[in-house]
């Protein structure tokens, strides 16, 4: 059975990317970003197409392009745009799915919604988590909006060196399962991902 993965970080520039091509991969799965802002010569989708080496995955067109690299609700304005979750439509696929969220879970996209409100209640959701200071409470809170809403939290994948006592104490408070980590590596390339893809394609 097809399963959609939706992919989050508890913050920008966590390593959503690198680790939405590495599950793309595991996967051989269909990918797809909702919304992109801003660097849309090199947008994220372009990024995971250089990353990822499998013929099977299809790249879906994101419902919105936006010009400034804000969040989705200011470039939007910018732009003289109007985001919606009604206009955003899931693509069709009898592949599985990966969807890339926007930043974090709550990064608005209009007045009234969120990226949160892009996820369905069968989708797995991983929450991608990096070390800094102020990550635990980051990443606990992101745990707690998803609980919350009684979404599928399938688990945490950290990113970036590894930190124990800040991965320790998000495993125990959290009590989520913990998928892997993508160290910090000097470079990512196809070689590279499809490595973490063979490594972490049992925890999926």
């Amino acid at each position: 059975m097809k399963q959609t993965y939706f992919i989050t970080g508890i913050s920008t520039e966590v390593g959503k990317t690198v680790a939405s091509a590495i599950i793309t991969e595991a996967l051989k799965a269909d990918y797809w970003k909702p919304v992109q802002a801003g660097e849309l010569e090199n947008s994220d989708t372009h990024k995971v197409q250089r990353l990822i080496s499998n013929d099977k995955t299809v790249f879906h067109p994101s419902a919105f392009d936006l010009k400034t690299p804000m969040s989705p609700h200011a470039a939007a304005e910018i732009d003289g745009v109007k985001v919606s979750v009604k206009k955003i439509k899931r693509p069709v696929t009898k592949n599985n799915l990966v969807i890339e969220g926007a930043g974090g879970l709550l990064v608005p996209i209009n007045e009234t919604e969120t990226i949160a409100d892009l996820l369905e209640p069968k989708d797995k959701v991983i929450v991608v988590s990096r070390h800094y200071l102020g990550s635990i409470n980051h990443t606990l809170l992101t745990i707690e909006a998803l609980k919350s809403r009684k979404l599928n939290i399938h688990g945490i994948l950290f990113s970036g060196a590894e930190h124990p006592t800040t991965e320790g104490i998000i495993a125990k408070m959290s009590g989520v399962t913990i998928l892997g980590r993508i160290d910090e590596e000097p470079y990512f390339d196809q070689n590279v991902v499809k490595e973490y893809a063979e490594k972490l394609k049992s925890s999926l």
